[in-house]
């Protein structure tokens, strides 16, 4: 019987390594794309309070403009032939004085939007005719019949005005005898007006 050896041989090899010095740093290298957002962190805690500021400049003055008037009578008046421009005695309000007292009439100087009213008394069994005016127009009217009673009669009207637009109250002339009544105690007449809104706010 035949046999047969196989041998292996192992070699061992011993490799010193030498440690080289560390070489210079290359060229940075293109940047890559973008990558996904990520989702947000949670929130993180309240930091403390921080100085107070200095305060800034003053802002500018706000620029308001008015123009507001209440007068009265004390006196009573009759139709006579020709129309009556109500004249006052008694200032109320007038401020900045655009109701001229010795005309009886507002003259606008801020145009725009105007609130209008005028209270009166009638005289027992004669009539009250009277008109509220913007310049030579009429625009509302203060109406009674004549009655044995003497009543408190109103009338009240906004009114667009432009710069020197006029606005009082007429009593109506003779061909309709009307009166209105007041006394030097108390004043049953008066007449008031105010700036709404001005046109160039």
């Amino acid at each position: 019987m035949n046999l047969t050896f196989t041998f292996t041989y192992i070699y061992f090899i011993k490799i010193n390594f030498k440690k080289c010095d560390k070489g210079d740093r290359g060229e940075r290298g293109t940047p890559g794309k973008p990558g996904i957002e990520g989702s947000p962190g949670p929130r993180g805690s309240e930091g403390p309070k921080g100085d107070k500021g200095q305060a800034g400049a003053p802002g500018d003055a706000c620029k308001s403009q008015h123009s507001a008037f209440s007068v009265g009578r004390r006196k009573s008046l009759h139709s006579i032939d020709n129309y009556q421009a109500l004249i006052f005695d008694t200032i109320f309000v007038n401020s900045p004085e655009h109701f001229d007292m010795f005309a009886g009439k507002y003259r606008c100087q801020i145009p725009g939007i105007y609130f209008f009213n005028v209270n009166i008394h009638t005289w027992n069994f004669k009539e009250t005719y009277l008109h509220i005016m913007q310049n030579d127009s009429e625009r509302a009217i203060v109406y009674a019949q004549p009655s044995d009673r003497s009543i408190m009669q109103s009338q009240s009207v906004m009114l667009p005005l432009q710069e020197d637009d006029e606005v009082w109250v007429r009593l109506y002339k003779r061909e309709r005898e009307n009166a209105i009544y007041s006394d030097d105690v108390d004043i049953y007449i008066t007449f008031n007006g105010y700036l709404i809104k001005a046109e160039t706010e």
